[in-house]
């Protein structure tokens, strides 16, 4: 589909999606997360990372926790040698994932741009774009700049985060035999190679695709949920598919797969770590983008300081 009508597709599913949650990784789960990862100071940081309000749970609340591509949902996929035929190819599992990162890097460039309004052009902050005096609210409108990029941020990292509990990246599955029911896993520690969102904003779409297309492990899959996917079918359900609920999702600590060894703590240490990684690679971009009088360095002043008109001279 063009990118136009994938859009529209997701445009239609927000507006008829029911007020059901999502399975996840728990708003609490990423609240900890997210804690975890950023030394900010604590309005700020709770801004991002609240479990009911937080900019990091905003993808769970409204009809986007039922868009798959906003929580790495549906890239599922088993090789032949483990199934005699699976529903779905590597291909199709791998451009699910894809629409997954596409969102990420979406956020990424619109965050860059939202910081502009934090700092004049001389790189003093501007308080009434920095301040939180009021809290943020997370509707896709304009509001204080501040508000801005953190929505970006929140919305963009969210799905990275469930990446983590979503996939077999870095869990390993149960003793006995590996396949429909017990999918193969990576056990993983490493830094998730095709999540290079900073480096993938500045590059054409085409090519950041590309790259990242060849560096998804063929045994790699997260689970099929009944959410819209990216060219905006809901699946009716997930019959002969390795689904989120029962196989694959270690969204709490009770979550069958999580039972398995440490595999809630590897999801958990996974996603702390890749949402530190995000962090730095977008100061990184900050610094960059805006070099000129340290616009860069004073509009990662006024992100992580509760009060930047007076903390970031």
């Amino acid at each position: 589909m063009t990118r136009t009508a994938i859009a529209a597709a997701f445009v239609t599913a927000l507006a008829t999606a029911p007020p059901t949650p999502a399975q996840a990784f728990t708003g609490g789960n990423h609240e900890d997360i997210t804690r975890a990862a950023l030394p900010w100071e604590p309005v700020t940081l709770s801004a991002m990372a609240d479990a009911k309000d937080g900019a990091v749970n905003a993808n769970d609340h409204g009809g986007y926790f039922l868009i798959g591509p906003l929580h790495c949902d549906n890239a599922d996929y088993l090789a032949p040698r483990l199934v005699q035929h699976y529903p779905r190819s590597r291909d199709e599992a791998t451009t699910e994932l894809l629409a997954c990162i596409r969102t990420s890097v979406a956020r990424f460039r619109n965050a860059i741009r939202a910081a502009d309004g934090l700092v004049d052009a001389h790189g003093r902050v501007r308080a009434d774009q920095s301040g939180l005096s009021s809290p943020c609210t997370w509707k896709e409108t304009s509001d204080r700049a501040k508000c801005d990029v953190l929505e970006q941020l929140g919305r963009g990292w969210h799905q990275l985060q469930d990446f983590h509990t979503h996939s077999n990246w870095s869990d390993r599955p149960a003793p006995g035999p590996v396949g429909l029911d017990n999918p193969p896993g990576l056990a993983r520690t490493d830094a998730v190679p095709f999540f290079a969102i900073g480096r993938y904003s500045r590059m054409e779409d085409a090519d950041w695709t590309r790259e990242a297309r060849s560096l998804v492990p063929e045994e790699l899959t997260t689970g099929c949920y009944s959410d819209f996917d990216s060219t905006g079918v809901k699946s009716a359900d997930c019959a002969d598919r390795v689904t989120h609920n029962r196989h694959l999702n270690k969204d709490t600590a009770a979550s069958r797969r999580s039972r398995t060894g440490d595999n809630f703590a590897r999801a958990v240490a996974g996603a702390t770590a890749e949402t530190a990684r995000q962090w730095n690679d977008f100061k990184a971009e900050l610094r960059r983008t805006y070099p000129d009088d340290r616009r860069g360095e004073q509009m990662i002043c006024a992100l992580v300081h509760d009060e930047p008109a007076s903390s970031c001279p």
